[in-house]
């Protein structure tokens, strides 16, 4: 299979490359910059691509890579910090720049390069510290700024290219076919990665790998997982365990929403476990959220470990693993700090001693959902908003109770019933209710009011990577506003958050 290499120095727009690469057709990997070369050669890549970074290749203990890739006779494009690290590699100078780039830049085309449109120019994104100052031999120069002689260099006869600028970014104009050209004009790649052939080759693969021994699958209704018990449901049948634990921390109605249609339409092996009493209990009293994920975590844990030890039989654990997960476990900066820990069962396999099934971990969320329109699963489970693991318990905003939960409930379900209505459910990425920690005073029917107040958080986005809030029409907020005042007992006053990710998250614990 024809295989794009990305070679990950940390920079923030890696995920991008390998996303851009994906969606013109073409099969990508991110790796850390510091894999060995011989287990980048058994890859067998097709093209490497070296993304941007942080550090300064002038640094002692900068970044670097085996310079023998570049002697295998393979495409490669230097993006940024990849385009330095070319120069220093082949021969070139770098150099500090006297006027550092950040931001938009207008692009000239000074030569003739394979992967330029039409026209003499763009607008572009740079961020960079360093510059060319001497292309290596055998390189031209092939693109300037106001600031810098060698904005983009190619050296056509062994198929290099480098750029300084960053065309996997939307702020990037036409960023999406100098990369194409890369692919398809340069490297000669064919647009082959479809999630139809995915589906199939899972198909294929799955019962190769399993045969007879039986999975279990931690269903919470989400697309990942279902998606995952959909896949194996269709790859080896009955073999097949679901197990969906209620915390009692759902949406009104989600959970026998979900385990009626997937037992309806797709016939699966489904266990319900109704734990609602066993999560709340040990939920009392907590405030802190992390200190709520991790009873979370940890009660689920315990719920799925006893419920799949009643299956006899079992040999692998599946799991709604994505590619971003994957990255983020393999990045070469990796994360800075921890924000908050994730809701998953990443702890069973050990305890449990199952082998991991993780059908979707090459895949990105938005060609997860494609999968899920492939299996056929209908529009309000592939467009279904993401829920957090953890669910309302990080939208109660402090102590969880029955009654507190009961009144987001409530909220959220006019939120979701009015998004629908107007036609913005599926416009954008994320829309709930968060129930605050305070109350306010109001007046209803002449009388004084001290009571609840909920938040509408409604964001735009593509992955959720970054996310905006959304510019929903003033009268649907005013009818989401009206109707969780008059019809949600408790609640006197509606607010709307309209910050953006970073710095704020999408959700609020």
């Amino acid at each position: 299979m024809q295989k794009v290499i990305i070679l990950d120095f940390g920079s923030q727009y890696t995920q991008l490359i390998a996303r851009r690469t994906r969606e013109a057709g073409v099969y990508s990997e991110i790796h850390p910059c510091t894999i060995p070369t011989a287990e980048l050669k058994a890859l067998e890549p097709s093209a490497i691509i070296l993304s941007g970074g942080p550090a300064s290749v002038s640094q002692l203990d900068s970044p670097g890579v085996d310079a023998d890739i570049f002697g295998w006779g393979l495409p490669v494009l230097g993006i940024c910090y990849g385009m330095q690290l070319m120069t220093r590699e082949l021969g070139g100078k770098i150099a500090p720049a006297l006027d550092r780039e950040y931001g938009r830049s207008e692009l000239a085309f000074a030569g003739p390069s394979l992967l330029w449109p039409e026209g003499n120019g763009l607008s572009v994104w740079m961020s960079h510290g360093d510059h060319v100052l001497e292309v290596p031999p055998g390189f031209t120069v092939t693109a300037r700024t106001g600031n810098i002689d060698v904005a983009a260099m190619a050296d056509p006869d062994r198929k290099m290219y480098a750029l300084q600028f960053h065309p996997e970014v939307a702020h990037t104009e036409r960023g999406d076919e100098i990369l194409r050209n890369f692919l398809f004009r340069v490297a000669g790649l064919a647009s082959s990665w479809t999630m139809s052939s995915f589906v199939d080759s899972m198909l294929q693969a799955l019962p190769a790998r399993i045969g007879e021994d039986k999975v279990v699958c931690g269903l919470s209704g989400g697309i990942d997982s279902t998606v995952v018990a959909v896949l194996l449901n269709k790859a080896i049948g009955k073999n097949l365990h679901c197990i969906f634990v209620d915390n009692g921390l759902l949406r009104a109605g989600e959970g026998e929403e979900v385990v009626g249609y997937l037992r309806e339409h797709f016939d699966l092996n489904l266990h319900y476990v109704k734990a609602q009493d066993r999560f709340l209990s040990r939920l009392k009293g907590l405030e802190d959220p992390e200190q709520k994920r991790k009873v979370i975590g940890y009660t689920f844990i315990e719920v799925f470990e006893e419920e799949a030890r009643k299956i006899p039989g079992v040999k692998y654990l599946a799991q709604g693993t994505l590619y971003p997960d994957v990255i983020e476990s393999v990045s070469f900066k990796g994360p800075s700090a921890v924000i908050k820990s994730h809701h998953n069962v990443g702890g069973l396999p050990e305890k449990m001693n199952l082998a991991l099934v993780e059908p979707l971990r090459e895949l990105f969320k938005d060609e997860v959902r494609k999968v899920a329109q492939e299996l056929g699963l209908p529009d309000f489970i592939v467009w279904r908003h993401p829920f957090p693991g953890p669910g309302l318990a990080i939208r109660v905003i402090g102590e969880i109770t029955e009654p507190r939960l009961e009144i987001l409930r409530q909220a959220d379900k006019i939120v979701q019933h009015e998004l629908m209505a107007s036609n913005w459910y599926y416009k954008v990425w994320q829309g709930f209710a968060v129930l605050l920690p305070l109350k306010t005073v109001g007046v209803m029917g002449d009388e004084r009011t001290y009571e609840h107040v909920i938040a509408l958080r409604i964001v735009d986005s593509i992955d959720a990577m970054t996310a905006d809030w959304s510019r929903i029409p003033a009268e649907i907020l005013a009818r989401i506003s009206n109707r969780i005042i008059n019809e949600v007992k408790g609640v006197n006053r509606v607010v709307y958050d309209i910050s953006s990710k970073p710095p704020s998250t999408i959700e609020w614990e």
